[in-house]
């Protein structure tokens, strides 16, 4: 019984195909190949050319970056109307004197005294809980 013809002649193409078939040298499989030219030299093939992995989509992130930017438009537009419809003059009653301001700035300055009581209120909550 012998082996299928496959239809080539010669040693294999690829080196690595030892004992599949088509070998025609009277070498065992897995001893040392003839010394010197057998015939054509074994066709190389490069190596396969790797796409880069895809690219991951952070669709999350996106969808995130684009309701800030909504959310940033939707703010300042608003800001923008607060500011033209509070530009009346008011009068101020401090501790020590009376001020005329615009009323957006009144507003302004509160809101920004407010964020301030905020942010020192969470810094003393914070070192609290460092110290327990």
């Amino acid at each position: 019984m012998s082996a299928p013809d496959d239809g080539r002649t010669g040693p294999p193409a690829d080196p690595l195909s030892v004992g599949l078939g088509g070998r025609t040298s009277g070498t065992p499989a897995g001893g040392p190949a003839p010394a010197g030219p057998t015939g054509p030299p074994p066709a190389t093939t490069p190596p396969p050319q790797q796409s880069p992995p895809p690219r991951e989509r952070h669709t999350g992130r996106a969808i995130g970056r684009t309701l800030a930017l909504a959310l940033l438009i939707f703010v300042t537009v608003l800001l923008v109307l607060f500011v033209v419809f509070n530009g009346q003059t008011v009068q101020i009653s401090l501790v020590f004197a009376d001020v005329d301001a615009p009323l957006v700035l009144a507003l302004l300055i509160a809101a920004v005294l407010g964020g301030l009581l905020v942010w020192l209120a969470g810094l003393v909550r914070r070192a609290r809980r460092r110290n327990r």
